[in-house]
């Protein structure tokens, strides 16, 4: 089994008020999620804020010519601290992605961790290395600067 674990930082200009209410709306993932990604919320009746046991169910392109479906859920939340959510159904073996933010001087600092384990044991181990990991550096290279732009305004 290959496990990874993938974190990044970001200071935003912004209120905790603002981040938090921003991060904890479901509906806002699409925005920070690169279009190439085909990334489409299918949760019926999808509620404004999310809240612990909530299931979120979702169609993505993780790379070209393969579509999946991915279903979340929503594990742990202390509001304007952090929330996690874990995948149920998708393509990992595993993924476990916490979300965190705190006040600091300048601003908010958002904390990303996801661990995760890449599907097929060894063959997942060679993707991670191949595209994976790139993969995942381009999401978040995109949701820092769309969220970067958005706090901005």
């Amino acid at each position: 089994m290959a496990f990874y674990q993938f974190q990044r930082k970001q200071l935003l200009n912004a209120s905790l008020d603002d981040v938090w209410d921003f991060i904890a709306t479901p509906a806002n993932l699409s925005r920070i999620t690169p279009p190439a990604m085909g990334f489409d919320i299918l949760t019926p009746n999808l509620p404004e804020q999310m809240y612990p046991g909530m299931i979120i169910h979702y169609r993505v392109k993780p790379m070209p010519f393969y579509i999946t479906e991915w279903v979340t859920e929503i594990t742990h939340i202390k509001p304007g601290a952090y929330f996690v959510d874990e995948q149920r159904v998708g393509p990992y073996a595993l993924w476990h992605h916490e979300h965190h933010v705190k006040q600091v001087n300048g601003g908010v600092e958002m904390v990303d961790i996801v661990s995760y384990v890449p599907p097929f044991k060894w063959i997942g181990g060679l993707a991670n290395w191949l595209f994976i990991n790139k993969q995942l550096n381009n999401i978040f290279k995109y949701r820092t600067k769309a969220l970067d732009d958005f706090f901005l305004k």
